[in-house]
């Protein structure tokens, strides 16, 4: 044999397993390959090899080498026809759908209408910022909805860098300045309420923006803005024609600060040095021109707060003209010597409210009752919060005054003890039949028989609360009983800490809430007993009598037992308390 073929024949044999996984029709085609008929050479096929010899071989049939391989293509298909009727039939697996991708314009179908209607809630909960700028970039839509003046009705603005230094803090002003100077047209024309919290450089700015862009404007707060000055003022007074509250507490209102040394400073007419009090003229000069449609009024009490409640008394145009004062002048009338006209400056205002600022003011507030019921007859709120107040007092010849007929809450309370009496307080609500809210806390004078005496009936909440006082007084241990029948079927809230009734009067008056006639319910959910000498029987029954008691207040309580003086807020607390004082007053077995 040929070294050539037997090198050939040998690379072939090394592939043979990988030919396929019929042997017999690849033994053929070596058969027929190597040993062709008329070759002279035969294959010789034993277990473990395969031998090409010279010589003739014995001869195979093509037809028996055809009908080998048809018997074995039969089998193959047999069994796996086997193998088919046995496993059952399923049906085909429906192909997968495909995934639908979020469609990018589902925001521009949703029409205008609803988008404004689902902003203008969110609004209502949270506020136009940050919500409506980030709105305005998701979309052209949503850009559009964003920008309508309606939803721009109510607005906070305060610079985030509060208390930083004084530089970083003006640059931020002026960065949000430069923003609202193309919002405020644009945006704000519809701007009913406006805030400003923390501003202290651009206030006059910002506020001749809003002249010029929110003629709507209804209800202004500064809070702790500086440089309001009384031009700003009145340019707002002119310019927003519906503007009826206004809130300056704790803000700087002056005519500015001159430059140069302190010592050459002029004495400022209504202001301290640096400007840390409000200046009565400017305020006056602002009701004088917005006083006729005033609705709500907040200061913080100063030696200026005089002379602009004097303003709410008498019209300031008419006064100056018959005090003789020149148009311009800053001479605003005095509560002690109010001029003899008719009429008021503000004869629409319905809440007034006067509070101490951080700088406690030592001057007693006199406040002349009858002129201000006269000057406001339809002030509905009257709040004189933490202040020393004295009314002024009446002459002999002094008629009384009409009262308040449409008052409905009256806050007197401080933290300190007043002078305010059964008198005075006859003074201020002898014509208040609608009182809903009384705060007297701290009014250490008023007794329960002064209370009785009042000529409203359907009494809400009434705050008795003596806060840090009652050790230095000499308090009254009866006569709560009076305050309980007079107001148990109306009373929601009832403050009585610190108070000085005695076991059996405070047992006396909280049995008036053991039931109501006609089976009417009892309205009490707030009661605060801090400090009293109520007992544990005397709690458990007015916890069983009003089932709608979700505050009840037993701190520094010394009839009670151990472990239960304390706050309890809640029904499910209330109900525990009551447990508990049962079980304690359950005798021993």
């Amino acid at each position: 044999m040929a070294p050539g073929v037997a090198r050939r024949a040998r690379q072939r044999v090394r592939i043979l397993p990988l030919a396929g996984a019929r042997s017999r029709s690849a033994e053929d085609w070596w058969w027929d390959r190597l040993a062709p008929s008329g070759s002279g050479y035969h294959l010789l096929q034993s277990d473990s090899m395969l031998l090409v010899l010279p010589g003739p071989g014995p001869a195979r049939r093509r037809a028996q080498r055809r009908a080998a391989r048809r018997a074995q293509l039969l089998r193959l298909h047999g069994a796996r026809a086997a193998e088919a009727k046995a496993k059952p039939r399923t049906a085909p697996a429906p192909a997968p759908a495909p995934q639908q991708e979020p469609d990018p314009g589902w925001g521009d179908r949703i029409p205008l209408e609803i988008l404004l209607q689902i902003f203008g809630l969110l609004v209502a909960a949270d506020g136009p910022i940050p919500f409506l700028g980030r709105a305005a970039r998701v979309c052209r839509r949503w850009h559009e909805a964003a920008s309508q003046p309606a939803l721009w009705h109510t607005l906070t603005l305060s610079p985030p860098l509060v208390g930083r230094p004084a530089k970083s803090g003006t640059k931020t002003e002026k960065k949000l300045l430069t923003s609202l100077e193309w919002l405020m047209p644009s945006r704000f024309s519809q701007l009913q309420r406006l805030t400003l919290i923390h501003w202290k450089s651009q206030v006059h700015p910002v506020l001749k923006l809003v002249s010029e862009s929110c003629p709507r404007l209804t209800f202004l707060k500064l809070s702790d803005c500086h440089g309001v000055t009384p031009d700003t003022l009145i340019m707002l007074a002119k310019a927003c024609p519906q503007l009826h509250s206004l809130d300056i507490q704790h803000s700087m209102v002056s005519p500015g600060v001159p430059r140069g040394p302190k010592e050459a400073w002029p004495a400022l007419t209504g202001t301290s040095v640096l400007g840390l009090q409000v200046e009565s003229t400017a305020v006056v000069s602002f009701l004088e021109e917005a006083g006729p449609r005033m609705r709500k009024l907040w200061l913080t009490y100063s030696s200026q707060t005089t002379a602009i409640l004097g303003a709410l008394l008498v019209c300031w145009s008419r006064a100056g003209a018959e005090l003789g004062a020149e148009p311009g002048t800053a001479r605003p009338p005095t509560l002690c010597s109010p001029p003899p006209l008719q009429g008021s400056c503000c004869p629409q205002l319905q809440l007034l409210e006067v509070s101490t600022g951080l700088n406690h003011n030592s001057t007693p507030l006199q406040l002349p009752v009858e002129a201000l019921q006269k000057g406001c007859p339809q002030l509905q709120v009257l709040r004189l919060l933490n202040l020393m107040w004295l009314p002024k007092p009446s002459g002999r010849a002094t008629p009384p005054g009409p009262g308040f007929p449409s008052l409905e809450e009256l806050c007197l309370a401080s933290s300190t003890c007043n002078f305010v009496s059964n008198e005075v307080l006859d003074r201020l609500l002898h014509g208040s039949p609608h009182l809903r809210l009384l705060d007297l806390r701290g009014c250490a004078r008023i007794t329960p028989a002064g209370l009785h005496d009042l000529p409203c009936q359907g009494l809400e909440q009434l705050h008795l609360g003596l806060y840090g006082m009652s050790d230095r007084l000499t308090l009254a241990k009866e006569g709560s009983l009076l305050l309980t029948q007079k107001w148990c079927h109306t009373l929601q809230e009832l403050d009585l800490s610190g108070q000085g009734f005695s076991e059996r009067d405070l047992e006396q008056a909280l049995a008036a809430f053991s039931g109501a006639p006609g089976g009417s319910h009892l309205a009490l959910c707030s009661l605060n007993l801090r400090g009293t000498r109520v007992t544990a029987s005397t709690v458990s029954a007015v916890i069983s009598n009003c089932p709608g008691l979700l505050y009840l207040n037993l701190e520094s309580c010394r009839c009670l037992p151990r472990g239960l003086k304390r706050a309890y807020r809640g029904a499910e607390e209330v109900q525990w308390c009551l447990r508990q004082l049962l079980t304690s007053l359950a005798p021993p077995s």
